[in-house]
């Protein structure tokens, strides 16, 4: 495997990363590209410049996954957003390779922080489906897994849980806001 720059003269790669990003999110959240023509337009948006888009490539040069992020607090912290790896090929350590070169990337740009929201809409934490006020950080500190949610992955890169959004996508359904330092 190997990681290089998304770029805008890729049309076969932008393609592949329009139907990974279809696929890859179509089980847990299927609303946030349900189409080819939504998630083209997520790519060529990750390809702006200024911002960061990073490809894993098997030997064949068939796109595994690819990361994206964008500048915020005048470069001093990116946004992650997004990450995809083909769901065959999810497990194999793809995503973890992907976030360690992001944070290199970062780093080189001179950046302190990266950091991401993961969405809880289907009930997949102990924080869905409840209301989290006025305790929040209660809530937060006995957070549980209950179907596989990413955030115990970001966990596992370092990442740390620095707030929610309760409600961010209705009532109930919060965004997990997670950070970690990288320069």
């Amino acid at each position: 495997m190997k990681i290089i720059d998304l770029s805008p003269g890729q049309p076969d790669l932008i393609e592949q990363a329009a139907r990974q990003l279809v696929d890859g999110f179509r089980q847990h959240w299927p609303n946030a590209w349900p189409d080819m023509e939504s998630a083209r337009q997520e790519v060529h948006e990750a390809l702006e410049a200024g911002k960061i888009a990073r490809a894993a490539l098997d030997d064949e040069g068939r796109l595994l996954g690819w990361v994206g992020a964008m500048p915020e607090y005048d470069g001093q912290a990116w946004e992650l957003h997004p990450l995809v790896v083909d769901p065959a090929f999810q497990g194999q350590g793809i995503g973890q390779a992907l976030v360690a070169d992001l944070e290199n990337q970062v780093k080189t740009c001179g950046g302190a922080t990266i950091f991401l929201g993961t969405d809880d809409e289907d009930d997949m934490t102990s924080l869905s489906g409840v209301d989290l006020y006025p305790n929040v950080w209660e809530h937060i500190a006995r957070i549980r897994n209950l179907k596989g949610h990413p955030y115990e992955f970001y966990q596992k890169q370092g990442y740390a849980i620095v707030g929610v959004i309760p409600d961010a996508n209705g009532a109930g359904k919060p965004d997990i806001i997670m950070s970690k330092r990288v320069g």
